[in-house]
């Protein structure tokens, strides 16, 4: 039988493993939670041991669904008398997108009416509603057309263990405590001895959390007090009886070896008072030791090594600042350097403010807020023995004497012109083929950064020889530059059908701030493929800055909106800033923000820019428009450059006030302007070889760049 377990997001993939460790013969991560496999017994362990679920749906029932028509009647046509008492309760969640039913209310609503219709054409009775303890839950499920109902068998969320009757003003729900000590490997970390300590506790929830992890106590214990979880008449009462047995042997057994190796501390009174409420309810009160202490006071809690958790404050309802998170940072170095830490930040930027280098990061969501999880292992890594340089090989040496002339040669351009971002190589030598950027740190340190980008090599090239001619220009990188290993970043760029492979590469979140005139623009070095900062428009860039002044700028396929942030600190009165991507909006919106060009003036829209372009009646005196080579987004309309210029073109110079210049780019290295078209509708005069700079003239063709005006 194929069942859904739903989870906050987030915690998909350790879902699936608890669920298979529990019984289910397969699981597989979906959004919000995990589709399993397996008989009732596996469903009703899910129930009660599953530490990271939010509910267990059974499935009754699944048919098209286009309309609330079809709703009623597809759930009127399932046999309610086998499933509910003709004067039982229930209750209907209702999750619900599309066109045709929008709201989850109505749609419940309609529900519950063919299942009360149903049952009162049978009976002549009919079952009431009760949305807090009703003998049946049932949960509806609309989407693309199809509906689902099911049996939420857990009752009703399974992360309310019920030992939790006082909390602070921020709680953190069980099932994420479950999911930061997992990522943790706090059982196993307490099997060998270890400690859970929490220097900013709360009301209590990880370290009670915690606790009962190892003592082997399943959270449906605590949380059901005896009950059955539903009074659905399809449930195995007998099955559910002998599962519960188990779990209390277990919990018994568990308890009884239970050691006191948990300690908190936080420094509101309130909170604590409310952690020690909650610990004497779950049965813990002698086991937990709580103190009233400051973050700068902590001192290890006894034993070598342990887990430090914490869910620093973060949201609108609390106070959360950087100097918080840094003092956290340096107290944990300070008191348990060889601990392992899990720690749930409220942002990227907050984590890094902590100064901990995290071995791994992922993205936790507490509620609707996403947050940063990261783990420390251990706190302070000891430092490395510094390696005995090895002699360079020939061909490492001639990438090495390369990359030493390139800096000589663009020294002096890089002083007069005062650029921080620049192209030291771009397979100068073809058999050593990659890129190598260097990104000088505006801020802070000012660390020098080396980005490798290295290029497939032919399919004729065998893989041994390409991995170390690779290898030799790296260890060229490492001896030119001389930087540490964590602030090389190495990429490979495959070619695939139609053009690059973009995606997520890392999650170390790690932004740097690089000077580019006078913009300071956000790059990512690690986690994608480009950085966020195209180096070879520096010079359309840096043109568009001192052109702005006064002027209404219009910046098409936007990316991280760094065209934008040049005209906004050039005087633009206005800068309108269009793509398609959230996250590359985000990152232009952090980038006009640190320019303090925040606000009404400056806006991000997120549309398919032909699409919005001819919709849009504005009017801009300077537009720069650089599309992607293609685009087949399912979000917009499929787009080729070489195919559609001529239509954008012209939908561009539409929008220019008089006298408005266009600037038109493309690195599509085939792309062939068609000339005879643009010419019914602009002026246009090819401006490519004005807009390489020095460390980009080994490869003119980059790009190509247009200036157009209105004929």
């Amino acid at each position: 039988m194929k069942f859904f377990v739903a989870c906050a997001k987030g915690l998909e993939y350790l879902l699936a493993d608890e669920l298979v460790a529990l019984g289910a013969t397969r699981a597989t991560a979906a959004l919000a939670g995990a589709n399993a496999e397996g008989d009732a017994e596996a469903a009703y362990r899910a129930v009660m041991h599953s530490r990271l679920a939010s509910r267990v749906l059974w499935p009754l029932a699944e048919f098209d669904c286009a309309n609330e028509n079809d709703l009623y009647q597809g759930v009127h046509a399932i046999d309610w008398p086998a499933h509910l008492d003709p004067e039982g309760t229930l209750a209907v969640d209702a999750h619900v997108s599309g066109p045709a039913l929008t709201h989850e209310r109505y749609a419940a609503q309609r529900a519950k009416d063919a299942v009360v219709d149903r049952m009162r054409a049978a009976h002549g009775v009919r079952p009431s509603v009760d949305t807090e303890s009703p003998d049946l839950r049932l949960s509806l499920v609309v989407r693309k057309g199809r509906a689902i109902v099911s049996i939420d068998l857990g009752g009703g969320p399974l992360h309310r263990r019920g030992w939790r009757q006082s909390q602070g003003d921020a709680p953190l729900k069980e099932n994420l405590a479950a999911a930061m000590l997992l990522r943790g490997h706090w059982p196993k970390l307490y099997a060998e001895g270890g400690a859970l300590l929490d220097p900013m506790c709360g009301s209590g929830t990880l370290l009670i959390e915690g606790a009962l992890m190892a003592a082997d106590v399943a959270p449906g214990l605590h949380r059901l007090q005896g009950a059955l979880p539903t009074r659905w008449r399809g449930f195995d009462e007998d099955l559910w009886q002998r599962i519960e047995a188990e779990a209390r042997e277990r919990a018994v057994a568990g308890r009884a070896a239970l050691r006191p190796a948990f300690f908190g501390a936080d420094l509101d009174p309130a909170a604590l008072h409310a952690a020690v409420a909650n610990a004497d309810r779950a049965g813990l009160a002698e086991l937990i030791r709580f103190d009233r202490a400051a973050i700068a006071s902590l001192k290890a809690p006894g034993p070598a090594r342990g887990l430090v958790v914490c869910n620093p404050p973060y949201d609108a309802r609390l106070a959360a600042d950087a100097a918080l998170y840094r003092e956290l940072g340096d107290a944990l170095r300070r008191a348990v350097p060889d601990w392992r830490a899990v720690l749930l930040c409220g942002s990227d930027e907050l984590a890094q403010a902590t100064g901990l280098r995290a071995a791994k990061r992922y993205a936790f969501f507490n509620g609707a807020l996403e947050c940063a999880l990261m783990v420390c292992d251990p706190l302070q890594p000891p430092a490395r023995a510094p390696r005995e340089a090895k002699p360079l090989s020939d061909g490492a040496q001639m990438v090495a004497n390369r990359l030493r002339k390139n800096l000589k040669r663009f020294k002096s351009w890089r002083e007069r012109e005062g650029v921080f971002a620049w192209r030291a190589y771009d397979a100068d030598l073809p058999e050593y083929s990659a890129a190598v950027d260097v990104y000088e740190e505006a801020d802070g340190e000012r660390r020098s950064f080396v980005h490798v980008q290295e290029y497939e090599a032919p399919s004729t090239i065998p893989e041994a020889d390409s991995r170390r001619r690779f290898g030799e220009l790296l260890d060229a990188v490492r001896e030119v530059f001389a930087v540490p290993p964590a602030q090389v970043s190495i990429k490979t760029r495959a070619r695939g059908k139609g053009g690059s492979k973009y995606g997520r590469m890392d999650r170390r979140d790690e932004f740097i701030a690089v000077q580019e005139g006078r913009a300071k623009l956000l790059v990512n070095l690690f986690d994608y493929l480009d950085t966020g900062l195209f180096l070879d428009h520096r010079p359309v860039r840096l043109r568009i800055g001192r052109e702005s002044a006064g002027k209404r700028v219009l910046n098409l396929f936007a990316y991280t909106g760094a065209a934008s942030v040049h005209a906004a600190v050039g005087g633009a009165a206005s800068t309108t800033s269009v793509d398609l991507s959230g996250t590359y909006l985000e990152w232009a919106g952090r980038n006009l923000a640190l320019n303090g060009a925040a606000g009404r003036a400056h806006q991000l829209v997120q549309a398919d820019a032909m699409a919005w372009l001819l919709a849009d009646r504005g009017e801009y005196d300077l537009i720069f428009c650089d599309p992607p080579t293609f685009s087949n987004s399912a979000r917009a309309e499929d787009f080729d450059t070489q195919r559609d210029h001529v239509r954008l073109l012209r939908a561009c110079v539409a929008r220019l006030a008089p006298g408005g210049l266009l600037l038109f780019s493309n690195n599509f290295r085939k792309f062939r302007l068609d000339e005879a078209a643009v010419a019914e509708f602009a002026t246009c005069t090819e401006i490519s070889a004005k807009t390489i700079d020095p460390d980009f003239e080994r490869n003119p063709r980059i790009h190509r760049c247009w200036e157009l005006r209105r004929a």
